[in-house]
């Protein structure tokens, strides 16, 4: 393997080698955690633009509750990135 400093290929030592194929490993072996967070952060903001709707002096209606609880429980059983990656957000009811 080569590392390029300044503009000059150099082969990597043995050592370096070593620590760069762990690395690598080690992002492969996080992938799920990846997909699984970025997946996450779209579910939270889609709640996150709905929570105006829970204040004490609204009435949420079902569907709004229903929608809200489904985004709620969309990680539940994702235990592979196929999982998440095929997982569907529901669609948001148009009244509230």
């Amino acid at each position: 393997m080569k590392k390029l400093i300044d503009g000059v290929l150099t082969n990597m030592t043995a050592e370096e080698i070593s620590a760069r194929q762990s690395e690598e490993t080690d992002w492969n072996n996080s992938e799920f955690n990846r997909e699984l967070n970025e997946f996450r952060k779209k579910r939270n903001k889609l709640l996150s633009e709905t929570d105006y709707l829970g204040a004490s002096d609204n009435t949420m209606s079902s569907a709004m509750t229903t929608y809200r609880q489904a985004l709620r429980d969309l990680t539940n059983g994702l235990n592979t990135v196929a999982k998440v990656n095929a997982k569907e957000f529901p669609t948001k009811p148009e009244d509230n």
